[in-house]
């Protein structure tokens, strides 16, 4: 029996960046996403794609992540680096079916809370 094409089926970049997004916050040692503007020049002038802490991009079938964060006080970095790698991409294979080319992780800060105050 010949199989049949019912058409095409196109995935938004938004919606990769919210599977990343949302998975990242979900990861243990994330206090909250950070801006993804880069050093220099990028922070005063605003990219239009901005997404809120994850930029894709699409390349040959493949999916590129860019992550910047704000990690918990007392995190292991690297670890949640190694971390957030590891469940971005799980997610993005298993919820969107693209691979994964690379999540590069930007950990832009780290979460100290106020001291208090005696």
């Amino acid at each position: 029996m010949a199989e049949r094409v019912l058409g095409t089926v196109t995935i938004h970049p938004s919606v990769v960046a919210t599977v990343a997004r949302l998975t990242a916050l979900a990861t243990p040692g994330v206090a909250r996403l950070g801006g993804e503007r880069r050093y220099g020049v990028g922070r005063m002038l605003p990219r239009p794609s901005a997404g809120r802490g994850v930029d894709v991009r699409f390349d040959d079938g493949t999916i590129t992540v860019d992550l910047y964060v704000v990690a918990e006080a007392q995190t292991s970095l690297m670890g949640l680096g190694e971390l957030l790698q590891s469940e971005v991409s799980r997610a993005i294979r298993n919820l969107v079916g693209m691979e994964v080319r690379a999540v590069n992780v930007f950990i832009q800060d780290v979460d100290v809370p106020l001291a208090r105050v005696s």
